[in-house]
């Protein structure tokens, strides 16, 4: 049976549960609730009197729903959706430090969920921190300002308002690191998809000694929007709603997140000024270029010694964009590309969309047109920035790639996005993934044990078990039934991207 445990936070007392060994405390507050004119400011500290009940998730950002006519289960990645409450910035712990008897000095996993940046909640299932606590880190999982709140760039006010509450979340970390057994001085932060940008984008932004170490999973140092293209979507919701874009600030969530909803639906084009969307259309909002925390794209200020003391592991899945193409797209109705819509979608991404898909042809990255599409967007959102944050990264690099295939959707999903983080997280067999279809077998639990051992093994000594990755030896880990280790994890195809933004 489950039993309170309390602990004294800079904050204030907070009462978790301990159970199997681990302690856990859901919805703990590391700033305060940003409404009123705290909406789109800068997070502040916040405190309580008396002792706070965290036995219980708490409330969520405002985001839009997570169902769709005809989507199949998503929330064990993303979450419940928007569970209303203003006390959202909040992080959920889990320590095997129960009373002390787990020791101190342990290392600390700050984990950051993605979401398109508008969607997502640290309380979603997938990302249950007790197999890694159990392995011997305490597991941090933030909540961050979504959307228009925390990422739309609006005049008059601060931007990059959800990168500001990760940096918030992290100085919290650091300072309440000792009372859950962690060392605050091995604090490695990590997350997937919108997450991993962000921490990408905190390798070039966060304050000196915040982070020992970082994991981007799918994500890449070269996603930030210029601001004219921030602009676009500011202009085009403020439409919408029918204010200024200054009038933005104005508009309760309900109707902030129904806009960019229906934004969704008909996104902008954000190549403007000759610029390429570096979202690639699968978000309207996100981190922006701001002269504050961003004075260019991250992978540049990474690779001008931003993050040098950082350890760095990166990686990315195989098959990243079929979540996209099958669960996104096929089960909700949306036409499979044929070479018409294959050669515009590739020339949105490249000058010469001829060329392109004749190289991953002639690679054998596909037949028909969806596959090609898929490998292209593949590599060019996720595959190719990784490489290049590896290969700009001053200090110790480790990259892997995940390779284990879903025998979901006939097959069809192969390693999708998200698809490693159950093996991560080392939640195989204990919750449903929904979707993601990640049976329960002796190869999948070991696959897991391995990845779940390797994460903490680099937040605790800052070497996952193989070597070291650099340009000319590009060493990397393919997680998969065999883990084999590979000089190649490029191929010859991605040389057309060389020189491409």
């Amino acid at each position: 049976m489950p039993v309170d445990e309390t602990r004294k936070t800079t904050g204030g007392t907070i009462r978790g549960t301990v159970a199997d060994g681990v302690a856990s405390f859901q919805g703990v507050p590391y700033a305060a609730s940003p409404v009123g004119p705290r909406r789109f400011a800068r997070p502040e500290p916040t405190s309580w009197d008396g002792e706070r009940d965290t036995t219980a998730p708490g409330p969520t950002a405002p985001q839009g729903p997570t169902e769709a006519p005809g989507m199949p289960d998503v929330t064990p990645i993303v979450g419940p959706g928007w569970v209303p409450g203003s006390e959202y910035l909040t992080a959920d712990v889990y320590t095997p430090d129960t009373g002390g008897a787990g020791g101190s000095g342990l290392p600390v996993m700050v984990f950051v969920h993605g979401g398109s940046f508008a969607g997502g909640a640290s309380r979603a299932t997938v990302y249950d921190g007790t197999q890694l606590a159990r392995e011997g880190a305490v597991v941090v999982t933030v909540n961050y300002r979504l959307g228009v709140p925390g990422f739309a760039a609006i005049p008059g006010v601060v931007a990059n308002r959800g990168l500001h509450d990760l940096i918030a979340a992290l100085r919290w970390v650091h300072d309440n690191a000792a009372a859950f057994g962690g060392d605050s001085d091995r604090i490695t932060l990590f997350g997937e998809s919108a997450g991993a940008i962000g921490v990408a984008d905190l390798l070039a932004a966060a304050p000196p000694g915040l982070l020992r170490r970082a994991i981007v999973q799918s994500g890449g140092g070269s996603h930030a929007l210029a601001p004219q293209q921030a602009a676009v979507t500011t202009a085009a919701l403020a439409e919408d709603l029918g204010v200024t874009p200054a009038g933005l600030v104005d508009v309760p969530d309900e109707g902030l997140t129904a806009a960019l909803g229906r934004l969704g639906e008909n996104p902008p084009d954000l190549a403007v000024g000759g610029l390429r969307d570096p979202l690639m259309g699968l978000a309207a909002v996100g981190p922006v270029i701001d002269d504050d925390l961003l004075d260019r794209q991250p992978v540049d200020a990474v690779a001008a010694g931003a993050a040098a003391g950082v350890d760095l592991l990166v990686g990315s899945n195989t098959d990243e964009m079929a979540l996209y193409s099958v669960v996104f797209g096929e089960a909700v109705g949306v036409p499979q590309p044929d070479e018409d819509a294959l050669h515009a979608a590739v020339a949105r991404l490249h000058d010469d969309p001829g060329a392109v898909i004749a190289a991953y042809r002639s690679a054998g990255r596909g037949t028909t047109a969806a596959e090609v599409h898929d490998a292209v967007r593949t590599d060019w959102m996720f595959g190719v920035p990784t490489r290049r944050l590896a290969d700009a990264h001053t200090g110790r690099t480790w990259r892997y790639v995940f390779g284990w295939r879903s025998p979901g959707w006939e097959g069809r999903l192969g390693a999708c996005h998200a698809l490693e983080l159950p093996f991560v997280f080392d939640v195989i067999g204990r919750v449903d993934t929904g979707a993601f279809v990640t049976v329960d077998t002796e190869e999948t639990r070991a696959l897991a044990a391995r990845m779940r051992t390797a994460w903490v093994a680099f937040a605790r000594d800052g070497d996952p078990g193989w070597p070291g990755y650099t340009a000319d030896a590009p060493t990397t880990q393919c997680f998969d039934a065999t883990d084999a280790l590979t000089d190649t994890p490029d191929g010859p195809e991605q040389a057309v991207w060389d020189g491409v933004r």
